[in-house]
This record gives C-alpha cells, structure tokens and sequence, in this order.
C-alpha cells in the first residue's frame, strides 16, 4: 500500500513523502486536489466466476480467492496468469465474471479535521462493477448501486460507521461481447477479432485510490469555456454538499508556474447551496490573456475554492487555457486564423501510460498539430500533456457495434460520462460522435438512428460550444433540410495509387458525395456542397497493412506518404489524419515504436510542406 499526501488529511503514522517543487499528477486524473490518498494498486486475490455464482453463493461476505492479479491490469491477463496460458490465448468469447479482493489499514486522520471524509476512487473499470467495504455494497456519487462504464473514473463515498481498523474491499467485475455497449474497436458477437478488430481489454484498467476529502467540496471536474475577444472565460464548477447552507466560491487564476504572489484575475461568487450536487457556470476576466495554440500552448492555472461559514475553504486546481475553435467556410479557424490540420490516427491498444506519454512526443516531432484518438478512452493525464504539448485532441465516443434503442441508450450515456471530465482540456477541439457507422449501421434507413445523432449534436452545440462536432466520421453525414448535421464534412479515403489517390482528392473538391469513398458521403436530404463546410480527408494512407497492397519497404513508404501529403495540400481542404501512429495486432501501418516511440520514418513527414503554408 501506497500512501501520498501533497497536503491535507491522513497525518499520523506514516513517514511524509517528499514533494517535489513542482507538482506532479501521480493518479489518472485530470483535475487535482490537494490532499492526501492511499493508493490501492498492488496484488489482489483474484476469481473467475464463470457461472455466476458470487453473488447467491455471497462471496462479498466472505470468500477463499485461488488466485492473485495485479491492480491495474486486464481481465485478459489475469485470466491467462490463473490459467497459466500462453499470452495469445483466447481467453473468454461470451462473457466474464471476475472478483477482485485486498484488505487496506484504516488511514489515521488529524482529528481536528471534522469537515473530511474518505473517498474511494477507480480511475476507470468495468464494463459492471459492483464493489463492497466490509460486505456492505457501496453506491457511487451518482447513486449507482453498479457503475457502468470502462472509459472513465467513479467514485464512493465512504460511511465511517463501516470502516473497522483493517478493511475488506471486494470489487465484481462483468462484461459481455454485447454489441449494445460502447466497445470500440474491441471484438463483439458483430465483430470478430481479427483485421481492424482487437481483442478485448477490460476490468480493472486504471489505479484505485482512497482519499480524504471534504464533506463539503468541489468536484474535480471543471468545464472551460473561453470568450477569447474578451479575455473571459466560463467556468462550470460541481459542488457537492453534505451540509446545506452559505457558501462562498472563490476563483483564482495564476500564471502557469507561478506559485506564490497574488493571482492574475480574482472573484468570489456567494452561493446558497442545498445538499446534493450541483453545477453552477460562473465567469471570469483574465486581463491580457494570451492564448493557446499548438505554437503557444499558454496555460493558466485555476485553484478553486469552496469557502463555508467559518472559513474553511475545500480546493481544486486545473490549468486551463484560452482558446476558440470554429468551422467556418471551408477553413477551421482557432484563435480566428484559419489554421490547417496536420493529424494522425492514433490507437493506444493495450499501450501503458509511460508509452503512451512517449507516443505524444513522437507523434509531435512527425509535425502533427492534431491527433485523432480513436473510439478509445486514455488516461486523463494524456489530455494534460497535449495540452503542454500543444497538439490538438480529436476525441470519440466508444462506438456500439448495433444499431437498437438499447445501443443509443448506452451511446449517450458513455458520452455524458465522458464529457463530465473531458470540458478542462484547451486540446480537446472536435468530438466524433460515430465512426464509420458502427452502431449506427442503419443510418440510411433509420429515421430513429438520424434523429438521435441530430438530437446528440444540437445537444452538443448548446451545451458545449468550445467543441466542434462530428456525426459520423468517414462517411453517410447526415443532412436534414439540406443542412449538415455536422461541424466538418469528413472522408475516409484509403487507396495505394497516386494517380487514383488524385482523382478522389478532386472528386471530394468538387462536391461528389458518390463513388468517392466506401459509402456516400451524405444521407437523408439532398446536400449541395459549395464550399460552405470544411472537408476533412479524416482517414488516408493505411500502408503497410497486410492485404492493402501499400508499401512495406519504410523508405518507400516515407516517399508515398510525402506524394500524397502534398496533393492534399495542393488543393481546398482544411486537414487530413494519417492511419496511423502505431501498429496494432493486424495493423502493421505505423509511423513509430509502440514501446519506445522511436520514428521509423523522418521527422515532421506529416508536417504541411513549408512552400504551400
């Protein structure tokens, strides 16, 4: 067991860990809170429980584990570890039931400290998971008695009439190959592993933590909203309240860096807060603010206060930066400059988050300003890192792989989790809300599947203007009266040729929505292109993938994506995505090391050619 504690709450018994001057974020999170937590990675005793019977049989009440695993870690791997498999087996094609259990010390806690409590935190798990303390099952802040969800994190708030001096943690873990749930790219009983389908990886895929925060607090999730001609800027900030009454919230904005000295831009908003959780949108001047971009990725830093009737004040700390992001005509426009979008694909798979920081840097140095992360959650402190990067984060919901009223349920609520902890980041500029159909497959024909991806992307627009958004990448945008459903008019066009690769590029130009990629272009009402929306080639290149009859040889590979690159820029478009960054189980097309992130071909090849910039 791992105890840390930057600041505030489990004071005795256990040596203080050095801080370093500048603070480093240890937990897969976003947002940071200055306290102290107990981190619960580590082994575990471990089960499979292939016929469901944990839960009847009370294995919550007390159970003899066979096994152990490392948290975090996969389902997939814990089960080849207990069965003492080669590491390519299959290992479960149906579904899957695990139980994970470890016992952690009651943390001593500064008794002074009446405002606090623990918190239990899982950085992402699932698809289901129930979890007890001691035998009695936990409900999350949101009152879910089982999460659902294996993109993002959740937490519990812990009775402390339930905690005893050594505690019991049992945690169940299910999933399914149900193509109703947001899968991704990971096989299902629709999609079979194999080709651009991977193998699944679920369960406990990120740290779990506890810690001690304040009964009446913050949230760590801060929504940014920038005004960028007026250097202002929204905030939306979640309180959470176990005790009703006056409350004072207090915004301070700091250089980057600065830690100490008055802040920039100050005030204080008085609230009347009832018990329970609530988002308020407040806004801020930040006088001469510079703003962000992948030249200047300038960063503030917000601490944010919850301030009570006594003057106890619960914090959080983001950094933040200022920034705008348009489609207009047939140019993006950041900061109000047309700005062209020089992008990768990127499949993190089963990659670590110290290879995935490596990843970052790489894809920079090949002269990307924008990565597309495809279908797939990552660790939060990824979308930091572009943010100091400044690259520019194209972001998606993991897709469904059926197209029925339960999949849209499960869609929409994927979305809304993501989007509760993904309103920080000034990197994150386009969300995708499908790719290539998946999960919408009967969007042609279904006016229930249009109206429901319409529905989602006025609901964006209104409630999340700082993002642009996508329908469907790839393909069979939907227009409704005439007007696309859609931020950007994308394509997805894959060929080794020059001289077809040419003629595609021109089709797109002219506004053909036929015959130039997989699928039209467009679906439901007539659409007229004439320049009035940016094309985005959001999908090229795919060369060295087995069959694909692209160039294997790296030198030659280099060459053809610097021919093709520069037909795209000979004509009107406003950004393409190389496939891609990495290889991936079949996939053998990437640019760089998955482990190491060393280039396998020369620097900045996807950067715009500096004679048509």
């Amino acid at each position: 067991m791992d105890l840390q504690h930057p600041n505030f709450g489990i004071t005795e018994g256990v040596e203080a860990a050095p801080v370093s001057e500048k603070f480093i974020n240890p937990l897969p999170r976003a947002v940071l809170r200055p306290n102290t937590y107990i981190l619960l990675d580590g082994e575990w005793r471990f089960e499979l429980d292939n016929d469901d019977r944990g839960l009847n049989e009370g294995w919550h009440l007390g159970h003899q584990f066979q096994h152990n695993a490392q948290w975090p870690g996969s389902v997939e791997e814990h089960l080849i570890q207990a069965k003492g498999l080669q590491k390519d087996s299959p290992t479960w094609h149906d579904k899957v039931i695990v139980w994970y259990e470890r016992e952690f010390p009651l943390p001593k806690r500064d008794k002074s400290l009446g405002h606090s409590m623990f918190q239990l935190t899982f950085g992402a798990c699932g698809y289901e998971t129930r979890v007890w303390l001691n035998g009695r099952p936990l409900t999350t802040v949101e009152g879910e008695e089982i999460h659902f969800g294996e993109y993002t994190s959740f937490s519990y708030e812990l009775n402390e009439e339930y905690l005893q001096p050594v505690n019991r943690l049992t945690v169940r873990i299910a999933d399914s190959m149900d193509a109703d749930i947001p899968r991704g790219k990971q096989e299902s009983h629709v999609y079979k592993r194999g080709g651009i389908w991977y193998q699944t990886y679920t369960g406990a895929v990120r740290s779990v933590w506890l810690e001690a925060v304040e009964r009446n607090r913050l949230r760590s999730r801060v929504g940014v909203v920038s005004h960028v001609e007026d250097s202002l800027v929204r905030f939306n900030i979640t309180t959470r309240i176990h005790d009703p009454g006056q409350y004072i919230l207090r915004l301070n904005v700091y250089e980057r860096d600065q830690r100490s000295g008055d802040p920039i831009a100050t005030s204080d908003y008085p609230l009347k807060l009832e018990a329970g959780q609530k988002m308020q949108r407040v806004v801020l001047e930040v006088p001469d603010a510079q703003l962000w971009s992948p030249e200047n990725p300038a960063l503030y830093r917000l601490v944010a206060q919850l301030i009570d009737t006594e003057g106890y004040a619960a914090e959080i700390e983001a950094h933040f930066g200022l920034r705008k992001i348009e489609a207009r005509g047939r140019y993006v426009y950041l900061n109000n400059k047309p700005i062209y979008l020089d992008g990768i694909l990127y499949q993190p798979g089963t990659a670590t988050y110290e290879e995935m920081k490596l990843h970052m840097h790489a894809m920079k140095e090949l002269g990307c300003n924008l990565v597309r992360v495809h279908i797939a959650g990552v660790d939060p402190r990824i979308y930091n890192l572009a943010d100091e990067l400044g690259l520019l984060l194209w972001v998606e919901v993991p897709s469904p792989h059926s197209s029925t009223n339960l999949s849209r349920e499960n869609h929409k609520a994927e979305l809304f989790r993501m989007l509760a902890l993904l309103e920080t980041n000034p990197s994150v500029v386009i969300w995708s809300l499908y790719n290539e159909d998946w999960g919408a497959q009967d969007i042609a024909t279904n006016p229930e599947t249009r109206k429901y991806i319409i529905d989602m992307y006025h609901y964006m627009h209104i409630a999340y203007p700082q993002f642009l958004v996508v329908d469907n990448d790839g393909w069979q945008h939907i227009s409704y009266l005439g007007r696309l459903k859609s931020d950007l008019l994308t394509a997805h066009l894959y060929t080794p040729d020059l001289t077809r690769w040419k003629e595609l590029l021109d089709m797109l130009v002219r506004g053909e929505t036929e015959g130039v990629a997989a699928f039209p272009l467009v679906v439901g009402d007539p659409f007229f292109y004439r320049k009035q929306i940016p094309l985005i080639v959001s999908e090229w290149g795919g060369f060295g993938f087995s069959d694909y009859g692209g160039p294997d040889d790296l030198e030659v590979r280099a060459e053809r994506i610097r021919q093709f690159k520069q037909e795209l820029r000979k004509r009107p478009i406003a950004g393409d995505i190389y496939t891609q960054a990495t290889n991936i189980e079949d996939e053998r097309n990437g640019l760089l090391d998955i482990h190491t992130g060393e280039l396998f071909v020369p620097a900045d090849i996807l950067a715009s050619p500096k004679d048509i910039e």
